[in-house]
């Protein structure tokens, strides 16, 4: 009941599109891929959501809405699209049945599944932008049952080139630009995504900060807010699998790298896509309070920005 309770208020807490202006930015999801109770699970962390699940464990993704030009886009299409779509919606237009444009950070299970929900089967959706690196675009082109929907015309597949503005409304620019992670179908992308009056960084997931040819750091001083992969706090998480085959940057691993940056430029930092057993789900956590004692934040469902 309490779920229930916590969820109608974030629902309504929502405000309406007149009270709005500029460009927002809304966290639509926070778990890692698998969600949150992870199917199989049989660890404390997942033992009373199997019972009483909590409606604020949505699988990552963002929403992003230019009110003046009533324009919405989503930053990967969750298994949990359904509702994400539909929070997205009351910002603007309630009656409008599909977001102005999908964009896609990569070809694993939460990152582009929520796609099966704009076929016939669901939505019936008609030629819905979706953004897609070349890899990406090729995959669902090729591959059952994404390639349905490209042949049926609910999605109009868009190529993106690494680095590339693009510029979605006079408020509203896009670039996307590489990162390594496991590509065993498509390669992976991060996002920068600048409105009128600021920017952020989207990237749920990243092998290790060290193996990308960019700096993190530097690209910290170009932005205002910055979503970052803290799939797992440190290896105890993964000690019953190898970890070499799901690398991501452990938060501890983070904290150690960006502990000499100004205050500033830590609270730009929210900590997301968090496996469901990573303690920061939990904001009483020991955990949770280290990292936000350091001056970083932890993404939080239905959280809101100006751009």
């Amino acid at each position: 009941m309490k779920y229930l309770l916590l969820f109608i208020s974030l629902i309504y807490a929502i405000p309406s599109n007149a009270q709005n202006k500029g460009v927002t930015l809304l966290i639509l999801g926070t778990v890692q891929d698998g969600g949150s109770p992870h199917i199989g699970c049989q660890k404390e962390c997942c033992a009373v959501l199997f019972d009483e699940p909590d409606p604020s464990r949505k699988v990552v993704s963002l929403g992003v809405i230019d009110h003046e030009n009533q324009r919405t886009y989503i930053f990967d299409a969750s298994p949990d699209f359904t509702t994400q779509l539909k929070m997205v919606q009351e910002y603007t237009l309630p009656e409008r049945k599909a977001p102005d444009g999908i964009f896609l950070t990569h070809a694993h299970i939460g990152h582009y599944t929520g796609l099966m929900y704009l076929g016939r089967e669901a939505l019936g959706g008609k030629d819905v932008p979706v953004y897609a690196m070349p890899k990406m675009k090729l995959f669902l082109e090729k591959n059952g049952p994404w390639d349905q929907l490209v042949n049926l015309k609910n999605i109009e597949l868009i190529e993106m080139t690494t680095d590339e503005k693009m510029q979605l409304t006079p408020n509203l620019t896009v670039i996307p630009f590489l990162v390594p992670h496991r590509g065993e179908y498509a390669e992976t992308v991060g996002f920068k995504i600048i409105g009128s009056k600021k920017s952020a960084l989207f990237i749920p997931d990243i092998d290790k900060w060290y193996l990308w040819e960019k700096s993190i750091v530097e690209e910290l001083k170009k932005v205002d807010f910055a979503f970052l992969d803290a799939t797992f706090f440190d290896a105890n998480e993964v000690n019953h699998r190898d970890v070499s085959e799901i690398p991501h940057p452990f938060v501890i691993e983070s904290l150690e790298l960006f502990k000499d940056l100004p205050e500033n430029e830590k609270s730009k930092i929210h900590f997301i896509h968090l496996n469901h057993t990573n303690p920061l789900l939990d904001l009483e956590s020991k955990a949770s309070m280290e990292v936000r004692s350091k001056g970083f934040q932890i993404a939080q469902f239905s959280g809101t920005f100006k751009l």
